[in-house]
């Protein structure tokens, strides 16, 4: 609690890395409830601006090589739940 945290998301390819390449994170809560698009990155990234991720989240992948992580800023015991990072680079899923 109050650290900023790691979400590490590494991925391989058998397509050469694009600017097609899509990386999504959803969060869902412990609780359950509906899954939040909580980051997105197409050639640059695209933190929520909503919800209580906002101003919270920050890339620190590097997709050139294979890494989509992200940094989450002072997480709370309320942030408890699954985090799933989701990686496109067409044509290769």
């Amino acid at each position: 609690v109050g650290e900023q945290v790691l979400l590490k998301c590494s991925f391989k390819s058998s397509s050469p890395i694009t600017e097609s390449l899509l990386v999504d994170w959803t969060y869902r809560p412990l609780t359950g409830g509906p899954m939040e698009r909580i980051f997105h990155y197409q050639s640059m990234p695209y933190p929520t601006e909503a919800g209580k991720f906002k101003d919270r989240i920050s890339w620190v992948g590097n997709v050139a090589r294979g890494d989509a992580s992200i940094a989450l800023q002072s997480p709370a015991l309320s942030d408890n739940g699954t985090f799933i990072c989701s990686v496109k680079n067409p044509p290769d899923v």
